[in-house]
């Protein structure tokens, strides 16, 4: 693997608080954690940052991070999505069924920002 430049070291810190950001506002706002996190600009910015600078990071140790970052934001996309369509094709029904799920997704975004963090700066790859 290729050495990595301090400064990708540092957009990927920023990407991550970017993350945390969204979170915090979830947590605090008036907005859910998972709204926040997949429609907050924090987020948004910080996807967006990740595809700018994924090339960039190809070959490093922080390549795992920027896939671990994107796959956060994809996943966590498709599982509400499945969560909303439940509600549709239950026609309402399911809203109450599904804040539980909504509530696991909000922690398993926690979950993958802080360990991400975490591990960053360890200066540790991200393994899963």
């Amino acid at each position: 693997m290729e050495r990595t430049s301090d400064s990708l070291v540092m957009w990927t810190h920023v990407e991550y608080a970017l993350h945390a950001f969204s979170l915090l506002t979830g947590i605090i706002g008036t907005a859910t954690v998972v709204g926040a996190f997949l429609t907050g600009w924090p987020s948004i910015i910080a996807v967006i940052l990740n595809y700018l600078k994924r090339s960039e990071a190809r070959g490093t140790w922080l390549e795992s991070h920027f896939r671990w970052q994107i796959r956060t934001f994809w996943f966590g996309l498709l599982w509400i999505s499945l969560c909303i369509a439940f509600i549709i094709l239950t026609l309402g029904i399911g809203l109450f069924i599904t804040w539980l799920p909504m509530i696991l997704v909000g922690l398993w975004f926690a979950y993958r920002v802080v360990r991400g963090w975490v591990d960053l700066g360890g200066d540790r790859p991200m393994y899963a």
